[in-house]
């Protein structure tokens, strides 16, 4: 794949960028989650994880829903409180979630990753975290060498907290910090000054942590270029090994509270999509490889080595490595990426509690791939992660059938990525092979969703599902 990103590229990608703005899957997963079945059954979501780990390894994945305040940006699950009694029950809960998820399962993987997401995990104490990490591996033995990460909000972060990190082996800390302008921090809710995050990064880096990640937002209430070239300068200076550079996701049918944005708060869509491209800019001229999507990484990065080694993955936690590994997930609307299937646990943090007390499995919603699916899960990952799509290599983990119908699955959109040959986004070959050009890798949201069987459930007239493409 081609990676690198030229001053000519940049300059073409926002001349053309108008023409493919729109609603689209972010694709963290394939089919997305509002074409997955209500009510799945608990049946299938033991039959899936009793095949997870197969493979010798595990992924897993904690949501910690809490937040001591809402930011008015955020469509995440959490759920607002200083109650500390609440913590302590969602522990006690987790805790037999992961008893009984242990018992269902026939294999004794090595878990080679952990992340907790949220809402915020360090709105925990840190002896509960210790208490949370404690539970997990007593249950998931640790492979040596595995990621250990956490996102955190500077702002109730303690040096205590990081202390208890380290000690725990966690080795990757992403801090949440968005925009540094006090316009945007103050219509955003989230009053977040630039030293905290300095404060915590020196203390992160100082107690062993040293792989730091931030994420911003682009796209939120009284962003310019020249304010978030400031938000740029800052973080910069901090010199983290990965950046994400969010899109604001406007999606008031699912945050209510974004609907106060919608006077005259957001840039405008040349606006946005400007300060996307200076940021861009910005981040490759530092030296961050543009990973996909919105995704930067030093070289030296572990995801930069995923993109040059074709292990690169795209899930729910976003670009990640470990391709082929199964994710097991614990907590309220926690996502697990089992053999064939995926499954959501109960979102409401009462219900999912009630469910998983009781020694059972919080399914909620979940869908089972078939054949087709899974065959186009395989493309557009590759799309995603790899930027082109060799039918031949399909061959030993599909089989020959499957890799023809990728093949011909290509052969078939051709009408439909002519615009993007046209662009210089892609390149097609006559057996049905694509690459997509160092160009074509801002775009590749918009090239996956050619392939997409499902988007017919996203079309005009039909109620919003998907955020905007840029």
């Amino acid at each position: 794949m081609q990676t690198d990103l030229t001053e000519r590229d940049l300059d073409v990608a926002e001349r053309i960028l108008p023409r493919y703005v729109g609603a689209g899957p972010r694709y963290t997963s394939y089919p997305t989650v509002p074409v997955w079945q209500d009510a799945f059954p608990e049946a299938e979501h033991r039959r899936a994880l009793a095949r997870a780990g197969e493979s010798g390894e595990i992924s897993l994945y904690t949501h910690v829903p809490f937040c001591r305040s809402l930011c008015h940006f955020c469509a995440c699950n959490r759920v607002i409180t200083r109650d500390p009694a609440l913590p302590e029950r969602y522990l006690e809960a987790v805790d037999r979630e992961l008893e009984t998820t242990r018992a269902v399962m026939s294999h004794s993987p090595r878990c080679v990753q952990i992340h907790w997401g949220g809402g915020t995990p360090t709105h925990l104490e840190p002896a509960q975290i210790e208490r949370l990490f404690r539970s997990t591996t007593d249950r998931f033995a640790l492979a040596p060498g595995a990621e250990i990460s956490i996102e955190v909000d500077p702002r109730v972060t303690r040096e205590d907290h990081v202390a208890t990190l380290a000690d725990c082996g966690f080795n990757r800390i992403s801090l949440g910090v968005q925009d540094t302008a006090p316009a945007t921090q103050a219509a955003i809710h989230r009053i977040q000054p630039f030293e905290q995050t300095r404060a915590l990064t020196i203390a992160a880096r100082a107690r062993g942590i040293e792989r730091v990640s931030f994420d911003l937002i682009y796209g939120l209430p009284h962003q310019t270029e020249e304010s978030f070239d400031r938000t740029l300068d800052a973080v910069l200076s901090l010199e983290p090994d990965r950046l994400a550079l969010y899109a604001y996701a406007h999606v008031t049918w699912i945050a209510k509270q974004q609907r106060g944005f919608e006077r005259s708060d957001l840039p405008g869509p040349r606006l946005r999509m400007r300060i996307m491209m200076r940021a861009i800019r910005r981040l490759t001229l530092a030296g961050y490889r543009y990973i996909g999507m919105d995704h930067f990484a030093k070289p030296a990065d572990e995801l930069s080595g995923a993109l040059d080694a074709g292990t690169l993955r795209r899930n729910f936690m976003g670009y990640t490595t470990l391709d082929g590994v199964d994710v097991v997930a614990f907590g309220p609307s926690a996502i697990s990426e089992l053999p064939g299937t995926y499954v959501q646990a109960e979102k409401d943090l009462a219900g999912w509690g009630e469910v998983v007390t009781r020694d059972r499995l919080a399914t909620h919603r979940g869908y089972v791939l078939s054949a087709e699916d899974a065959r186009r899960r395989a493309l557009i990952r590759a799309i995603m992660c790899q930027g082109e799509i060799r039918p031949d290599a399909f061959a030993a983990r599909l089989g020959p059938d499957a890799a023809r119908a990728i093949a011909q699955d290509v052969k078939s959109a051709r009408p439909r990525l002519a615009p993007f040959v046209e662009d210089g986004l892609v390149e097609l070959k006559d057996s049905g092979a694509l690459r997509v050009t160092a160009l074509g890798r801002l775009f590749l949201r918009q090239i996956a969703m050619i392939f997409d069987a499902h988007l017919g459930d996203a079309s005009p007239g039909k109620p919003a599902i998907y955020s905007q493409t840029v």
